[in-house]
């Protein structure tokens, strides 16, 4: 499998091309800001008009991060949806598709500041998830470690083009946005720089993860 591999506190961890992180040893599969129904909401309130397609493409990449990996465990790291109403909204082909996805697995939705959890597409919804040495919530807090968290949806530059990124140093990992229709936040932003320690790494997303320095 083409991944960028790296430990957290003794965790063997890969990120994978597509932004998601995989932890073999606990077939556990960790995707964060889905975002799905993103155009549904945007429509909803009058906002910009976006082509109603970013639900499958997420859901289509996901997929294929799952067959690829065999997942049994599937943590959504938060802010799955665009708001609330937006599960509610998902289209009858959409909702149908994620249920497939769901069944046989251990689904596990955490909280996000967008959405406090899809409560009627079942799972299990959670404020954060404690495995081994690992936490996986939604938003880093300042002096954690063998935190797994999303919320700032990094980016980084390289070569002239901007891609999301995972950024990454001893103590913590925090995960880029997952959803097709999500922007992002440079990795030099001040309050990223904040969280991340002086030698973490961003790991750009892409067929072969790249890492490099953070950017200060």
């Amino acid at each position: 499998m083409n991944a960028y591999r790296f430990s957290l506190l003794g965790a063997k961890l890969a990120f994978l091309p597509s932004g998601a992180l995989w932890w073999a040893d606990e077939a556990l599969l960790c995707v964060s800001d889905l975002h799905l129904g993103r155009s549904e909401r945007y429509a909803r309130n009058a906002g910009a008009l976006l082509p109603p397609y970013e639900t499958a493409d997420t859901l289509a990449r996901l997929e294929a991060d799952i067959a690829r990996t065999g997942a049994e465990t599937i943590v959504c790291l938060g802010d799955s949806f665009d708001d609330l109403a937006a599960s509610a909204g998902l289209g009858e082909s959409e909702g149908d598709w994620l249920t497939r996805l769901m069944a046989g697995r251990r689904w596990i939705w955490i909280e996000g500041n967008h959405d406090p959890g899809p409560v009627a597409l079942g799972g299990t919804h959670l404020a954060e998830l404690r495995r081994g040495p690992l936490t996986f919530r939604h938003i880093a807090q300042a002096g954690a470690t063998g935190e797994i968290s999303g919320h700032y949806h990094p980016k980084a530059r390289l070569a002239g083009r901007s891609r999301p990124c995972l950024l990454h140093d001893t103590a913590r990992a925090i995960l880029p946005a997952f959803g097709t229709y999500t922007g992002g936040l440079g990795a030099a932003d001040v309050a990223l720089a904040a969280l991340m320690g002086p030698k973490a790494r961003a790991v750009l997303t892409g067929p072969t993860p790249r890492a490099i320095p953070m950017p200060r």
